[in-house]
């Protein structure tokens, strides 16, 4: 994602923290019905009017999107929105306003669509804990699960528990692994040691492409591990039933 651009993690936790779970729920989920590329762009835009009709987002800029405050971020701003209007026509009939895509929002989007397979990614592990580690089980308690763990300005990936009943904080990448992921990993594990107790945790990132510079610093930080993934497909023919 280009820093530039509205942080939906951010923005799904702070919605969440301000009692406005139920609406971000139905911003993530939201199944969209039209062939172009702009989906988080139009999540956004959602975002956006959430949270102006709760009088939260000058908040939200303030602490999370202070890009927003600039006229370049106004601009975005109204992109935003203009992509949800765009939506909207397009989902009642209406014919649709000229497109003025830039090639800073295709490489907007591109990064977006990243976030995605993650999504997908994670949603698999999730699914097949053992991929990761022998024992290994998705935390689980009053109802909350841990696929997308929700802790102060953020959410955890995959929130695991390990054999030994302790805590594993799993952060996903499909783009080349950066130096920032153990920042922010280390912050989530900061946060389960210090909220959840069971300390200390462990903490794993897993990426499909390893930098060197990656390996190097997870190699000096004790408790935190470094997996590449590799996906297989196979086909399965399908024939009418008789």
């Amino acid at each position: 994602m280009s820093p530039e651009a509205l942080p939906l993690r951010l923005a799904y936790a702070f919605g969440v923290a301000h009692g406005l779970e139920k609406e971000i729920n139905d911003i993530r989920s939201l199944v969209l019905e039209w062939d172009l590329s702009y989906d988080s762009s139009l999540r956004r835009g959602y975002v956006i009017e959430l949270f102006k009709n709760n009088q939260i987002y000058e908040q939200f800029k303030a602490e999370h999107w202070q890009y927003g405050n600039t006229s370049q971020g106004e601009t975005k701003e109204r992109r935003y929105l203009k992509i949800k209007k765009r939506y909207e026509d397009f989902i009642v009939g209406a014919a649709p306003e000229p497109s003025e895509s830039t090639e800073e929002d295709d490489f907007e989007e591109v990064q977006d669509q990243q976030f995605a397979a993650e999504a997908d990614l994670r949603d698999f592990l999730a699914k097949n804990p053992e991929c990761i580690e022998k024992g290994l089980k998705l935390f689980n308690s009053d109802g909350r699960t841990g696929v997308e763990y929700p802790v102060e300005n953020g959410f955890i990936d995959i929130f695991a528990v390990d054999k030994a009943g302790k805590y594993v904080v799993i952060e996903l990448k499909v783009a080349r692994g950066r130096n920032k992921t153990i920042g922010q990993l280390l912050y989530y594990m900061g946060w389960v040691d210090k909220v959840l107790g069971n300390g200390p945790c462990r903490g794993m990132i897993i990426v499909k492409d390893i930098s060197s510079d990656l390996i190097v610093a997870t190699g000096r930080v004790p408790g935190v591990s470094l997996h590449r993934y590799k996906l297989s497909v196979s086909l399965e023919q399908v024939t009418e039933e008789a």
